[in-house]
């Protein structure tokens, strides 16, 4: 009986992320004028970590990336999808995402919830080394998009060159250092060429 309580309570959690996929981004697929969703975020994330883990500044459980980049959004089933640079919103809103990863991660039995929500504050805080990479991964998605419809939701919500630039650099430079340089240069690119602003 005990079995088949803690199945059913994981196979609700299973049934509810699946609202994962309606959470629509600012952001836009690779050379598309459709938005991703978070499902498509996540699921991208973790490819490009498993892809991109030799460039973290230091040694990683590549596991607890893929953990922590599949999971750092399902609190935006409740608590939806703040833009980045969105100015009238902060985007970490901690109260809203700190109730939706209690009643999310609720739905499983009592270890795993106190394992993701320990697992998503640990991502939120951006400490260790596994967090800090996972940050600077979840940074470089966006930037790729943007590049790839030449300045995408950076242009179209006219958002500043520097707002972008200190945005970006602290959360991927503590990462890796390798992908904050490439984003760097794509920064400057897109600037010296008049396709984001100052």
């Amino acid at each position: 009986m005990a079995t088949q309580t803690r199945l059913d309570q994981q196979l609700n959690f299973i049934k509810e992320i699946d609202k994962l996929k309606y959470i629509q981004r600012k952001t836009r697929l690779f050379n598309s004028d459709r938005h991703e969703n978070d499902a498509e975020h996540s699921w991208h994330l973790a490819m490009m970590s498993l892809v991109l883990a030799e460039h973290s500044n230091q040694d990683i459980d590549i596991l607890k990336v893929l953990k922590m980049v599949l999971i750092h959004d399902l609190v935006e089933i409740d608590a939806g999808d703040t833009f980045l640079f969105d100015t009238q919103k902060n985007h970490t809103n901690t109260t809203d995402e700190t109730i939706a990863a209690k009643r999310i991660f609720g739905l499983l039995p009592p270890d795993q919830t106190q394992a993701y929500i320990s697992l998503w504050q640990e991502f939120e805080n951006a400490i260790t080394p596994e967090a800090k990479f996972a940050k600077a991964i979840d940074r470089l998605e966006p930037v790729l998009q943007n590049v790839s419809n030449k300045g995408g939701t950076w242009k179209e919500f006219n958002v500043p060159y520097k707002t972008i630039y200190n945005k970006l650099k602290n959360n991927m430079i503590n990462g890796s250092k390798i992908l904050w340089n490439f984003t760097e240069k794509k920064l400057n690119h897109l600037f010296t060429n008049n396709i984001i602003n100052s």
